[in-house]
């Protein structure tokens, strides 16, 4: 758990879950991932999950996620923490790709519970030592029970503390209570796993989140880790507050890939808003949903003069 501010932390602790950017023919653009990483960096992130879930991971082709590793590692890995999404529902398949990452300059890892097989606990706690014995690459565990069909039950999580290759814990199970054991029982770097839970999350001691809405409000996001960081809550919680109608904007009306896309789109960062089926790009009505969201922020992405605000994020 954090202790100061100041603490070196090794998966960072404004950590943006990247999206993957589309050429338009629909190949993977390496050029603007190149160019994203580079500016979220930049705004104030230190780490970046690259070919997570928000990056599309389940369709992308495992070279391409081997390239997407190698050319964040290159582009930002001397000054941000790259964590690559490595974890699927078979074991030997998230230990190739746990080998791939490291052999791509990954600094980290990042591995979802087996999703849709619904193993027991005893199958949890087996699928996770085996990635963690594949290579040196150390793992943040992904407890997204609405993804993966099952959590991981605190006790799980206890033992899966005690292997020194597991060193943080991304949880986006929204249970207080169970976080405030895993937080009071063991020393895992926690991060929040929902955008609108970190405040509340790192009041109780995680270190920083792992956000989607990060994309659009990068620099709104980090005055708000390091705030809280710092203890100052009166202030977390005003950039909280200010935050919030950026978080509903990309987070509650259509899959977070999608939204931030678009989003990117209108703000000039990325050249498309292409994502993979079975995703599809947002609909009229879905699209003026998020818009509203921003506009509750302040934002007016038809404004030039606002677009390049809203590129800064939410300013404390």
């Amino acid at each position: 758990m954090a202790d100061t501010p100041s603490r070196t932390l090794p998966f960072g602790s404004l950590v943006t879950a990247m999206v993957t950017p589309f050429t338009a023919d629909g190949a993977v653009d390496f050029d603007a991932t190149a160019a994203l990483a580079t500016r979220l960096v930049d705004d104030g992130c230190d780490g970046l999950v690259v070919s997570g879930t928000t990056g599309e991971t389940s369709t992308l082709e495992d070279s391409e996620k081997e390239d997407l590793y190698r050319v964040v590692a290159e582009t930002v890995g001397d000054r941000a923490r790259v964590i690559a999404g490595t974890g699927t529902n078979h074991t030997s398949h998230s230990v190739e790709m746990a080998r791939r990452a490291e052999r791509a300059g990954a600094h980290a890892q990042l591995v979802v519970t087996p999703y849709y097989n619904k193993p027991t606990q005893s199958g949890v706690l087996a699928h996770f030592e085996a990635v963690a014995a594949a290579g040196d690459l150390p793992i943040m565990v992904y407890d997204i029970p609405g993804r993966s069909g099952i959590p991981i039950t605190t006790e799980t999580m206890l033992r899966l503390a005690e292997n020194p290759k597991i060193g943080a814990l991304k949880d986006a199970k929204a249970d207080f209570a169970a976080i405030t054991r895993v937080l009071a029982a063991t020393d895992l770097d926690v991060y929040a796993g929902d955008d609108g839970l970190t405040l509340p999350w790192m009041a109780a001691g995680a270190v920083g989140v792992v956000s989607v809405s990060a994309h659009v409000a990068t620099r709104g996001f980090r005055a708000l880790v390091d705030a809280a960081a710092a203890g100052d809550f009166a202030e977390a919680r005003r950039i909280h507050f200010e935050l919030d109608p950026v978080v509903r904007a990309v987070m509650t009306h259509i899959p977070g890939a999608v939204s931030a896309k678009h989003i990117l789109h209108l703000q000039g960062v990325l050249p498309n808003a292409l994502v993979r089926l079975p995703l599809v790009g947002a609909e009229p009505h879905e699209l003026e949903a998020v818009l509203a969201d921003l506009a509750a922020a302040g934002w007016d992405l038809t404004s030039e003069g606002v677009r390049q605000d809203a590129r800064q994020g939410a300013r404390a």
